[in-house]
């Protein structure tokens, strides 16, 4: 019933989506063929297997073909065959449906199912990497084609190549400070969305420079101005044996004596994908004489670089083609089919959807029709389609998406386009795709009706006069349309918006606030409910952001984690409202400024940050409607379970590390004492590969550790010696120095300069100590023989 769409015969093919076990008419039993009712599923890799008794949800895969022939009766015959899956991934099967399909046609028989039954069951996933959460979300922010690069053991690699040619990769990672600006800082720092037209004009200048090789060796006077003589090279930062490396001195012993200063310790250059560099060193301000003699000892160097590193579970054994997917071959018939599986993807993000072409179709008229809404319309009657579908996935209501005379399968991709828009790309909330109906027809429209809050795509422009719906979509026009009795059904509460249950409840806002008194805050409150939402609104500032980056061509990966970092902040902001409501929150940290207390240690603050809390104000009031429909939906029960697993497995323990690189990030004048306690609270909490994962996922996307790297110019000598001991252990993992290589060339440079001089430090204070030693003993040896031959010993 769901494999035959309406129209299919006026389409040569067609793709469609649908999901089973959502409801009591689409649930079946086992699973899967290779299951029986007494053995339980196994999980996904990587996902914790859900203990209830609910049927585990299952993507199905669907492929129409129509074959036109005058001698039938209708003048064609469709034909529609299908892959049902656990996996969300469900793209990397189209190979096998098409060709399935052909042998299908040419030899209808049960042999060819059995043949794709067969090849797609003989798929090997189980040499693919598991990563964690964090670990997902780093490689989603990264656009290096190396990263976790060590965990893939028996994958394909491609060695460096021989010295003196060009690298197979030329990936150049993007500097932190030429990186897209986060959604919060589009909040906070943003004036005109003219930045990004700068940004574009500064990258295309960097486009047409022109790097010199790092084989070639040249001198400090034909050096460019950009790598002055004690300027460190990018391939300094590069995993293996490098002098810059403080404790491993290997390549210093290579130099000059006299050249073993602060100038030359980033001289050693190790195979870099930033560059595509081969295995060589050369010094920054050294002339060709020194790069040759430097060679003499590369093999040395390369044999302690090995030994270094055979027994450590995160070495690099070489560069995979791309780490964002696990490449794999299956046999069908004599073809040799290629497969790219995605190693990030999250139970709600299923198939190959496109959020950039989601919001280009529905920018098109940024006028939502219909009346306004205090649960959809955050931003009054100017609200952004866009965000009017956010708000509707997030409060429960009732999506319709139609495609009239438009392929099934473009429908489907929508709906898993805003389920993906929902959920911010899987890896914030979750909840959608249960409820969600890429394609959905008359034959089952009961049933898929009597689901609360569905998410469905239709072709039959019957569905928008039915009035089944609370928001339609129409992916041919681009009109968005609120239901006229959306009030009916969803009457919103006259109490909500009021700052009074803010103040008297908890006094969180008092006690952070340089406004004033609990009336000057309660007075504020209300001007703002009565003033214009519609300036400096948060969700409008994010959408031209949004619209900026499309138009200047930034690409899928972009806008998804910027989406997420949306969704993040929604559900923090969210947190912040409960609090200040119940007095509690059960899905966030607690909201405290940073205290200092005179005879105990000092505090961290925590919970959701504000550059100043009228801002603060203004947000909970203008978002309450919508968080309050939020909280009664399955969305939020599911948050809450996640978070207490969360809290249980964290690898950071004992402070919200968003909050700290937030304070680290806006705050103006910040006090010494809270620089200080928060990078030393960094580094003692971050040591293990788990902690540096977390830190790493936690950081915003195209900051890296930017703003971190600040604190190694910060006038304490105390807070700079933390920020040093806090990189040291970045730099103990691959994926850490990934993340140092990104740094701009002055923090590099000054981390190694304050590195260096803390090891040379630490080596003459242990000479010294060697030194006095020696001579105490020689000392009292000389006592001893005097005392001998005076006869008194």
């Amino acid at each position: 019933m769901s494999m035959l769409p309406d129209g299919a015969e006026t389409q040569l093919d067609d793709w469609t989506i649908f999901f089973l076990n959502q409801t009591p008419f689409n649930t079946i039993s086992p699973i899967l063929a290779l299951d029986t009712p007494e053995v339980k599923s196994v999980g996904l890799p990587g996902e914790e297997h859900n203990a209830s008794d609910r049927p585990e949800l299952l993507c199905v895969l669907n492929l129409v073909r129509t074959k036109h022939d005058k001698s039938l009766d209708r003048g064609a015959q469709v034909l529609a065959l299908a892959i049902c899956t656990r996996h969300p991934f469900i793209q990397i099967f189209k190979p096998f449906l098409l060709l399935a399909l052909d042998d299908y046609l040419s030899d209808p028989s049960q042999d060819c199912l059995a043949r794709l039954f067969d090849a797609v069951n003989s798929m090997d996933l189980s040499g693919a990497p598991i990563l964690s959460r964090n670990e997902k979300l780093v490689i989603r922010s990264s656009e290096r084609k190396d990263v976790f690069s060590e965990k893939f053991a028996n994958g394909p690699t491609y060695q460096a190549s021989a010295p003196g040619t060009k690298s197979v990769l030329q990936h150049r990672s993007t500097n932190s400070n030429d990186s897209y600006s986060s959604f919060e800082e589009g909040i906070l720092l943003r004036n005109s969305r003219d930045k990004y037209t700068d940004e574009s004009k500064g990258r295309k200048k960097e486009s047409h420079r022109i790097d010199k090789p790092d084989g070639d060796s040249m001198s400090s006077t034909q050096a460019p101005s950009s790598y002055t003589q004690h300027s460190p090279s990018e391939s300094s930062f590069s995993l293996g044996g490098s002098a810059v490396w403080v404790g491993d001195e290997s390549g210093l012993d290579l130099m000059p004596k006299e050249r073993t200063d602060a100038s030359s310790v980033a001289s050693y250059v190790a195979t870099s994908t930033l560059v595509g560099s081969s295995r060589n060193r050369r010094s920054t301000d050294a002339s060709a004489s020194s790069s040759s003699s430097h060679a003499q000892g590369k093999e040395q160097v390369q044999r302690q670089q090995q030994s270094q590193y055979a027994y450590d579970p995160h070495r690099r054994n070489g560069v995979v083609k791309d780490t964002h997917f696990y490449n794999a071959t299956v046999a069908y018939k004599d073809h040799q089919l290629p497969i790219k599986m995605p190693l990030a993807t999250f139970p709600e993000e299923v198939g190959d959807y496109s959020l950039i072409t989601l919001i280009k179709v529905f920018s098109a008229h940024p006028v939502v029709s219909g009346p306004i809404h205090p649960h959809l319309h955050t931003n009054g009657p100017q609200t952004h389609p866009i965000i009017v579908l956010f708000n509707a996935l997030v409060t429960g209501k009732r999506i319709i998406f139609l495609g009239h005379r438009r392929p099934a399968g473009e429908v489907s991709t929508f709906v898993l386009s805003a389920c993906a828009l929902g959920s911010g790309c899987g890896a914030v909330l979750r909840g959608f795709i249960e409820r969600a109906f890429p394609y959905a027809n008359l034959k089952n429209r009961d049933e898929w009706e009597s689901v609360p809050a569905f998410i469905a795509g239709v072709t039959n422009p019957i569905f928008e006069t039915s009035r089944q719906w609370d928001l339609f979509l129409d992916i041919s026009t681009g009109n968005v349309t609120v239901s006229k009795d959306i009030h009916s059904t969803y009457p919103p509460s006259n109490t909500i918006g009021i700052a009074g249950p803010f103040i008297t409840r908890t006094g969180t806002l008092k006690a952070e606030s340089s406004v004033g008194s609990e009336d000057d805050i309660a007075k504020l409150a209300k001007e703002g409910t009565k003033t214009d939402v519609s300036k400096d609104n948060a969700d409008k500032m994010f959408i031209d952001d949004i619209r900026a980056a499309i138009e200047d061509h930034f690409g899928e990966s972009l806008v998804r984690m910027r989406f997420t970092e949306y969704v993040t902040r929604f559900v923090r902001l969210a947190s912040r409202y409960e609090e200040e409501i119940t007095g509690t929150t059960t899905f966030g940290y607690p909201s405290a400024p940073f205290t200092e207390i005179p005879g105990r240690p000092p505090k961290l603050g925590s919970g959701m940050a504000f550059a100043d809390e009228s801002n603060c104000l203004k947000e909970l009031v203008s978002n309450a409607h919508r968080i309050e429909a939020w909280r009664k939906t399955n969305s939020y029960n599911y948050l809450v379970m996640d978070y207490s697993k969360y809290q249980a497995n964290t690898a950071i323990k004992g402070f919200d590390v968003l909050h700290q690189l937030f304070r680290l990030r806006y705050t103006k004048n910040m006090h010494d004492s809270e620089a200080l306690t928060i990078m030393r609270s960094l580094a003692e909490g971050v040591k293990g590969y788990d902690q540096v994962v977390e830190l790493l996922a936690s950081l915003p996307h195209g900051g890296g550790l930017l703003y971190l790297g600040f604190s190694l110019f910060h006038q304490k000598a105390a807070v700079r010696e933390h920020t040093v001991n806090l990189f040291n252990q970045l730099r103990a993992y691959p994926v850490g120095v990934l993340f140092l290589q990104a740094l701009n060339h002055f923090q590099r440079y000054a981390y190694v300069r304050q590195a260096h001089a803390r090891e040379r430090k630490a080596q003459a204070e242990q000479q010294y100590a060697e030194g006095a030693h020696a001579v105490g003993t020689r000392a009292h040896s000389n006592s001893i023989a005097s005392n001998q031959q005076n006869g008194t010993f």
